[in-house]
């Protein structure tokens, strides 16, 4: 017999997934945003809009998942406010190809990240989406790559701090 879950218990396998692909998400809007702020007038405006709607959708379904299976969200999520936007707008004022290579970076930690979760989560709703936006996540890798993203001065110094950066995230959000 199990008994019920009580205040301070580590979270359930499948909160934890949510609590940190919700952290994940928000994080990416606010690259995007961070990005955007300083590239949207130009040439790559519209390619950097595009990754962020499709994140916002992203976003919008974990803010769903949350509510409606009562996760509780990262403590951190002020954190990764100021961080995701700061990297997105660091990265940008590099160069475009800079921010291409932060969104790389980000994306290919995020596709290993989703693979593993659906690689543990049996044939249901949440693997469905899981699947669906890591397809999103690797169309935003093929574009940054398209765009010059390896063509960034110190690319694969700034590819590697970067994932180390999301990894750390990713393990710290599944817990706090």
């Amino acid at each position: 017999m199990t008994r019920p879950r009580l205040p301070g218990d580590p979270p359930a396998p499948l909160h934890r997934m949510i609590r940190v692909d919700h952290a994940g998400e928000y994080g990416a809007a606010r690259i995007y945003a961070g990005q955007l702020a300083v590239l949207g007038r130009s040439d790559k405006g519209a390619v950097l809009r595009h990754m962020q709607a499709q994140e916002q959708v992203h976003l919008d379904t974990f803010n769903a998942l949350v509510a409606d299976e009562r996760v509780r969200p990262t403590a951190l999520l002020p954190l990764w406010h100021l961080a995701g936007f700061a990297l997105g707008a660091v990265t940008a004022a590099l160069g475009p190809k800079a921010a291409m290579a932060c969104t790389v970076a980000v994306e290919e930690t995020i596709d290993a990240h989703y693979t593993a979760q659906i690689e543990a989560l049996p044939a249901n709703p949440l693997r469905e989406t899981l699947e669906a936006f890591r397809a999103d996540e690797r169309e935003h890798r093929d574009i940054g790559l398209a765009n010059g993203a390896e063509e960034t001065p110190g690319y694969r110094l700034l590819s590697g701090v970067i994932k180390a950066g999301c990894r750390m995230a990713i393990r710290i959000s599944e817990r706090v």
